[in-house]
């Protein structure tokens, strides 16, 4: 998801996206860890957007 559309929603929406994005972290780390991830990179990618959204979280609440 791009930055300039996450900017653009609330923080409601924000947070149903954050916890998206946390399950499915979660979810990428129990396959790595059973060594059924077959692209690792999932794992980064998801973690930064994960920093991303609290961030603009930040943002807005202040």
């Amino acid at each position: 998801m791009d930055v300039k559309e996450l900017r653009e929603q609330d923080v409601t929406q924000l947070n149903e996206t954050l916890m998206t994005l946390l399950k499915e972290h979660f979810e990428l780390r129990m396959q790595h860890r059973s060594q059924q991830l077959n692209d690792a990179t999932k794992l980064g990618k998801t973690k930064r957007s994960i920093a991303q959204i609290k961030t603009i979280i930040n943002e807005k609440q202040s």
